[in-house]
């Protein structure tokens, strides 16, 4: 099967690596599987909310996110997103989390306490990848329109878009929060 997304949650020390249909969860010191979260149809990517001791994975050819319990591994629930969420993201201050759907051009806000949605945003693209800047907002690269999306994650909407032209089909996306740049 395939691989996709690979999340390491330092303070756990826990490396969070998604294979197909099954997220495997690897000490990185001793480089041992310590577990994992089953039932992930399609998974993409893991978001980690350790202060609500909660993990979420994307899992796209489900179109949902699993939720699990950071400490024993163990599925909470199940919540619907858009069509193929690909990129997840915890902004930790909104306690939201947010799957950004490649086929249905969108993202889902959830509430990482409840389970529950809150909002889809429409993003006039297919989104790729994205990070949040621990301020209140997330960035999302929208591959085929070759632009940056800001969103307001406690409003749940894109405030700002920034051009990467000529830049085509941007997919990868880094910040450094301390200097403020993409």
């Amino acid at each position: 099967g395939g691989w996709d997304y690979i999340t390491i949650d330092s303070a756990a020390r826990r490396l969070y690596i998604s294979h197909t249909n099954v997220v495997h969860v690897v000490d990185p010191d001793s480089g041992k599987v310590v577990g994992s979260i089953p039932d992930t149809t399609g998974v993409h990517g893991i978001a980690i909310a350790s202060d609500l001791n909660r993990g979420f994975t994307s899992n796209g050819r489900a179109n949902n996110v699993t939720i699990f319990d950071l400490k024993t591994l163990k599925p909470i629930m199940q919540t619907a997103t858009g069509e193929n969420p690909d990129a997840i993201r915890y902004e930790p201050a909104s306690h939201r989390v947010f799957t950004f759907n490649g086929r249905s051009n969108n993202a889902t806000a959830i509430d990482a306490k409840t389970g529950m949605v809150l909002a889809t945003i429409p993003l006039g693209g297919k989104p790729e990848f994205s990070v949040a800047d621990d301020k209140g907002h997330i960035y999302v690269n929208i591959e085929d329109t070759s632009e940056i999306a800001e969103i307001d994650a406690a409003r749940a909407t894109v405030t700002k878009r920034y051009s990467l032209k000529p830049c085509d089909g941007p997919s990868g996306l880094a910040m450094d929060v301390k200097k403020r740049r993409l």
